[in-house]
């Protein structure tokens, strides 16, 4: 099932009707009241979400779907085409945005690459990663440092992840935005960044071993 939050009613029917061609469940709702009223009474394989909606807005809906769920995928659409607005959307925990005028059928390309992307989170590693202070367990997905838990958002641990899996070798910024976010590096190229230094910050001086090749990208330093 696809839930779209959406108060431009054309927009709305529009996309169901295309999605349900597609051969996809999918229902609508044109403010957050509905939609979570929906949203508590089946869970949804994927969200499309509008950013200005009447009452509550699409970030703030967002918000609290991430922390209900940090798995549901979520495509934000937007009117806005400030670099600003895009990464806000990310950082917060979007897998995708799309902008308003947008192609039906890009639409459409796009829920399937964020929904077979969705699909494979589940097919990770099994056991246990440890690297001096830093201890990550793949089966719980729970991240340490010096014992102690650290949060970490979905894209921020499919980062460490992708680090660790390619330890020693230096990751260009294209393969990081395309296996994290699905997306070309000239689409968005701060939402990396953002989300390096966070992930950095969070993992305090375990954070020194993502290391900055300029030009290139990421090099993760494994065993030494």
């Amino acid at each position: 099932m696809i839930y779209i939050l959406e108060d431009d009613e054309s927009i709305r029917k529009l996309v169901i009707y295309a999605l349900e061609t597609q051969g996809f469940e999918s229902a609508g709702f044109e403010n957050a009241e509905r939609f979570w009223k929906g949203f508590g009474e089946k869970r949804p394989e994927l969200v499309l979400l509008d950013i200005m909606l009447p009452g509550e807005d699409g970030l703030s809906v967002l918000k609290k779907i991430r922390k209900e769920d940090e798995k549901i995928p979520v495509i934000m659409l937007t009117a806005k085409s400030t670099e600003y607005d895009k990464v806000t959307g990310l950082d917060m925990g979007a897998d995708d945005y799309v902008s308003k005028p947008f192609g039906i059928m890009e639409l459409i390309s796009r829920i399937k690459a964020v929904l077979r992307r969705s699909e494979g989170r589940s097919s990770g590693q099994t056991g246990e990663y440890v690297n001096g202070r830093l201890k990550v367990s793949w089966d719980k997905r729970e991240v340490y440092v010096d014992d102690e838990a650290v949060a970490l958002t979905l894209k921020e641990y499919e980062l460490l992840k992708l680090f660790i899996e390619n330890s020693g070798v230096v990751v260009e910024r294209e393969k990081l935005l395309e296996k994290v976010w699905g997306l070309e590096a000239e689409r968005e190229n701060r939402t990396l960044d953002v989300h390096i230094r966070t992930l950095r910050s969070k993992l305090k001086d375990a954070g020194e071993r993502i290391q900055t090749v300029r030009g290139v990208g990421y090099k993760y330093i494994g065993e030494e």
